[in-house]
């Protein structure tokens, strides 16, 4: 029994080595802190992600701890100096206090202002501030006073006063941006979008029901289901005290429009859309637009276009906050190993449309020249 535990033992101590040597060799930054290894030879002790020559591996041990190395007798790397930090950590913490700076001051901070107390050069800080978040410090700034604005319209007794409290320095610049965040005007939103008219139309397509709504700008929702009335709904839910105008003849030609568009993807939709969202939400959607039918991407790729490679997250957020089925083609990103991910509207409908767009998109079959064997006739 004893002989089996220890045989069990050392099995275990053998497969836990070769994963370290595996995070060794691929230098893997996600081990980084799980342990340390170190060089017999050189007398220093590494993190995983040690950018220097790879050792051979007989020289090698492993260390839960740097103060488990440095017990030994080894010293640590200069070049991934291990006792620090990682860097990406740190760089998080500088973006972590930047975004409380912009949040907590009453104006809007300047790049210099927020790079020196950073203690970085702006160029560099911008850089990591933008990989980091996924938008530039202003657009942060922007998203942040849209946030606010949409609060203190809520809670303040008059729109003067919540211009100011929002952040704004003047009444210009406040109705400069309230439209393209509130896609109505402030007195309105306040009100619950009690002004605002939107006339929809629910039709049927060979998804289901299709739900078409536009404001005086354009289309401001295409929603797909099983259920007319939940649709119907769902607009209620998004605009509760706007004014909606159904069953109107001339609108039904629009719907139609859509219908075509979800039956022929390829065809696109000839019709101005009244898009609502972030800074962030508004660059993915326009990289999703992008993508041709019967193309795909990857969250990865996506966040990569729009130049925040580690955003993969919050681009899988403005995926699913989408509200312009088709449109705004979501359905067209999947997962890293090309696996169909959530659908606002159900997978098995993204299934089927880019089963759809990828047949009409592939080239026809060749023809093949007619005639028989030896027939003088037969194409060249």
């Amino acid at each position: 029994m004893t002989r089996t535990l220890a045989k069990q033992t050392a099995t275990n101590a053998k497969l836990a080595d070769d994963r370290r040597w595996a995070a060794v060799l691929a230098r893997d930054k996600s081990r980084d802190g799980e342990f340390y290894y170190s060089v017999a030879t050189t007398g220093v002790y590494c993190r995983p992600s040690c950018p220097a020559r790879r050792p051979n591996r007989e020289n090698v041990r492993y260390h839960a701890s740097c103060k488990e190395a440095e017990a030994l007798g080894f010293r640590p790397c200069k070049r991934c100096r291990p006792k620090d930090h990682p860097l990406g950590s740190h760089h998080a913490r500088l973006v972590a206090d930047a975004c409380r700076q912009i949040e907590s001051a009453e104006s809007t901070p300047t790049l210099d202002a927020l790079a020196e107390a950073c203690g970085l050069s702006r160029f560099h800080f911008h850089r990591i501030f933008k990989a980091v978040v996924g938008v530039t410090p202003k657009e942060y700034a922007l998203m942040h006073r849209r946030k606010r604005m949409r609060r203190e319209l809520e809670r303040s007794s008059t729109v003067t006063e919540a211009i100011y409290d929002a952040g704004f320095n003047s009444s210009a610049r406040f109705y400069a941006d309230a439209d393209g965040a509130l896609g109505m005007k402030p007195t309105d939103f306040r009100a619950g979008g009690k002004n605002a008219t939107l006339r929809f139309a629910v039709g049927e397509c060979s998804l289901g029901s299709v739900l078409v709504a536009a404001s005086e700008k354009g289309i401001a929702a295409i929603l797909l289901g099983d259920d007319p009335a939940q649709l119907t709904r769902d607009l209620q839910d998004r605009f509760k005290k706007a004014e909606l105008i159904g069953q109107d003849r001339d609108f039904e030609k629009v719907v139609a429009l859509v219908v075509g568009m979800v039956e022929a993807p390829d065809c696109g939709l000839d019709l101005p859309l009244d898009i609502r969202g972030s800074v962030f939400q508004h660059r993915v959607w326009q990289a999703l637009r992008e993508i041709l039918p019967g193309a795909t991407a990857t969250y990865a790729e996506i966040a990569k276009r729009i130049g925040a490679p580690r955003a993969v997250r919050a681009v899988a957020r403005a995926c699913a906050t989408n509200a312009h089925a088709i449109a705004i083609p979501c359905h067209r990103v999947v997962r890293t190993d090309g696996s169909l991910s959530g659908y606002r509207w159900g997978v098995v409908r993204k299934a089927a449309l880019l089963k759809r767009e990828a047949e009409k998109s592939s080239p026809p079959p060749s023809r093949k020249a007619k005639g028989r064997r030896g027939d003088p006739r037969r194409a060249r």
